[in-house]
């Protein structure tokens, strides 16, 4: 059988194996931004949101590399997100072939997606990846993971707007009641989840970056990122929006292909006290050890009954349920 570093030579190489980077994080948090950025560099071709990666073996656990099987194949190319690699019917015929185990399957399809960009590497932007550090890494040892963090209460607006329809966490029974406290809860979990599973990869391996200083100084905290990844810093990263940014009303910043922009967001102004109270009684832990400053708003018996209550029901409901299909 034909093996993956007979067709690629240069993944013989630890550093240079796909997929070579995950970008990761409670979703809202400025992951398809730092895609975008990461994507623009002339050696880097980074995916968005294909959720299939974890999820094809989510039955195995950690640490195994199942043997690659047509049932396996199949179940990838059919998962409904394996679409946005856009690789051809040829590419993971090519990429089977070469393939014994599952995870250089996985490899061979993100080396052509590589190649398909006229690029040597190739990584992953899904956020919810956040909660499978450990498999990942299990599988593609040399990966690397950024983890981008951004303030909760800015991520409560953000998802206000956004989780309609069974999005993030307004699937939540307590969604209708209480929706800033489902927020703090769901990004306190990705984020403490982050922190937990992340450390033990060590420094060469995993990285925090925060939202906030991404935006604010995005060609030094890029350059920080091109060092952990072993790449050349390039200016391009920086530039993503170059041609790309649409002025017209009504769009957000996302589908505008904005420049980096502070302030979009602003939980001091935009947020009712008793809702700023409630996510810190909540998630104020991660907040402050993130260097988060907090609001200080008074907090009352009443508000207090309803974070216990709050976090009663979410700690139960965490025992009841596995995660679920990359949707929070």
């Amino acid at each position: 059988m034909t093996r993956v570093a007979d067709v690629l030579p240069w993944a013989e190489t630890p550093e240079r194996q796909n997929p070579f980077v995950f970008v990761v994080g409670c979703p809202r948090s400025g992951t398809t931004l730092l895609q975008r950025m990461l994507d623009n560099h002339p050696e880097l071709a980074v995916a968005h949101d294909s959720h299939f990666i974890p999820l094809a073996i989510k039955n195995e656990s950690v640490g195994v590399d199942p043997q690659l099987t047509p049932e396996l194949v199949t179940w990838v190319t059919e998962y409904r997100r394996f679409h946005r690699l856009q690789l051809s019917e040829g590419d993971v015929a090519e990429a089977a072939s070469c393939s014994a185990t599952y995870s250089e399957f996985v490899g061979a399809l993100y080396a052509a997606y590589a190649r398909a960009h006229g690029k040597r590497l190739a990584g992953e932007k899904t956020p919810d990846y956040v909660r499978h550090l450990p498999q990942l890494h299990a599988l593609f040892p040399s990966a690397r993971f950024i983890h981008i963090i951004r303030d909760g209460r800015d991520v409560a607006l953000s998802v206000r707007d956004w989780a309609q329809g069974g999005k993030g966490p307004s699937r939540r029974a307590m969604w209708d009641e209480e929706p800033v406290a489902v927020s703090a809860l769901w990004w306190r979990r990705f984020v403490s989840t982050g922190f937990r599973d992340g450390a033990p990869l060590g420094c060469s391996a995993y990285r925090e970056v925060l939202y906030e200083r991404l935006v604010e100084a995005p060609v030094a905290t890029l350059t920080e990122l091109a060092e952990f990844l072993c790449l050349p810093d390039s200016p391009a990263m920086a530039a993503y929006h170059v041609g790309k940014t649409h002025q017209r009303s009504g769009r957000s910043s996302k589908s505008a292909w904005l420049p980096p922009t502070s302030g979009l967001r602003d939980w001091r102004s935009a947020m009712a006290p008793r809702d700023r109270a409630l996510f810190e009684l909540l998630a104020g832990e991660e907040l402050s050890a993130l260097g988060y400053e907090l609001s200080g708003d008074p907090v009352t018996e009443e508000l207090a009954q309803v974070a216990d209550r709050c976090r009663t029901w979410w700690e139960a409901r965490a025992l009841r349920h596995r995660p679920e299909d990359g949707r929070g």
